[in-house]
């Protein structure tokens, strides 16, 4: 696969990123990333709970996650692997959702990059590549709401 094309569409188009700077130390917004009990907080859309989360958070280990409706629908099944961990500067995984057929769907490969920005922290959030421009789109929703939560997730604990 080239860098150009995918069909008629420029590869770059279908990769996702996302730039947050949150009010909080690097090593806890890190550890929010890594922790059972603060993303069961927050890496699901407002309208969904992390129903279950299985994995060991590091490189080479799978991991997976449901997230479950809150109003009620069929769960929604991701799953990946962990293939880069540098403790407080980078995390990087594969990234699929499960079919209905239990096999997986297409993979993309998340990495997420931790820096200091004063006493903030600036995260720098990239998926690639999706299958489309309207997945990519729809990723995007999905993950701001979850970077609000974890903002509001940060903010409680920074305050504790």
């Amino acid at each position: 696969m080239t860098d150009k094309d995918i069909g008629n569409v420029d590869k770059s188009e279908l990769a996702l990123e996302i730039v947050r700077v949150f009010d909080a130390p690097r090593a806890l917004v890190f550890q929010a990333w890594v922790d059972d009990k603060h993303m069961r907080q927050w890496s699901a859309p407002r309208d969904y709970k992390i129903a279950h989360n299985e994995g060991e958070v590091r490189v080479g280990s799978a991991w997976r996650s449901c997230m479950r409706p809150i109003e009620g629908g069929e769960d929604l099944w991701l799953s990946g692997v962990y293939l880069e961990i540098v403790e407080n500067e980078k995390i990087v995984f594969t990234h699929a959702w499960d079919r209905d057929d239990g096999s997986r769907g297409h993979e993309t490969v998340v990495t997420v990059a931790f820096e200091d920005e004063g006493s903030k922290t600036r995260m720098n959030f990239r998926q690639a590549y999706f299958e489309s421009v309207d997945d990519r789109d729809g990723h995007e929703g999905g993950w701001g709401e979850c970077f609000d939560l974890l903002d509001e997730l940060l903010a409680r604990e920074v305050r504790s």
